[in-house]
């Protein structure tokens, strides 16, 4: 028996709009993101002649996944919604700018996983883009059941457009 709605098929392809990062790539943030992943190299550090080859100071290569964030002053969508009782967070969180899936809401989300592909280094103060689409929505019958995957992705740019993360990321729904 099938668990995946006609209707959900029609959203694969659909793509966000393309957004831009509330601020650009900077020394102080990225300092903090090297302390945290716990790689402090020279490349990421205004100080350096080591980060020449890459035209100047640069990120760590995950950081421009994190960079798209809620910008100061901007509504908090979980305070918002902090008195509603049935509100569970997923549609203001889970699709990185596209709608929702309106015949999957109400089921569960689970982090299926993530696939990165690296392909240069932001550099500092440069402004970062992310795009967003829904590239698969399928079914598959595991041991305890049917499920449903949602595959995103999203194409992190930098400032000339140019590719710097692709990030492919997998719901599991059910």
């Amino acid at each position: 028996m099938s668990i995946l709605p006609e209707a959900a098929k029609k959203y694969i392809g659909l793509t966000s709009e393309k957004e831009v990062a509330c601020d650009p790539v900077e020394r102080g943030a990225v300092r903090r993101y090297a302390q945290a992943i716990m790689d402090e190299d020279p490349i990421y550090s205004e100080s350096r002649d080591a980060h020449a080859r890459f035209g100047g100071p640069v990120a760590p290569p995950l950081f421009p996944t994190h960079m798209v964030r809620r910008p100061l002053g901007a509504p908090d969508p979980i305070q918002e919604h902090a008195k509603d009782p049935d509100f569970d967070g997923i549609g203001a969180t889970a699709a990185q700018g596209l709608p929702e899936i309106e015949p999957l809401k109400g089921l569960s989300l689970l982090n299926g996983g993530s696939e990165i592909e690296f392909y240069r280094y932001a550099r500092h103060g440069e402004t970062v883009t992310v795009q967003s689409r829904y590239a698969d929505i399928t079914e598959k019958q595991t041991s305890k059941g049917p499920i449903i995957l949602v595959v995103i992705e999203s194409d992190y740019c930098g400032a000339d457009g140019a590719l710097l993360v692709k990030a492919r990321r997998t719901q599991i729904r059910r």
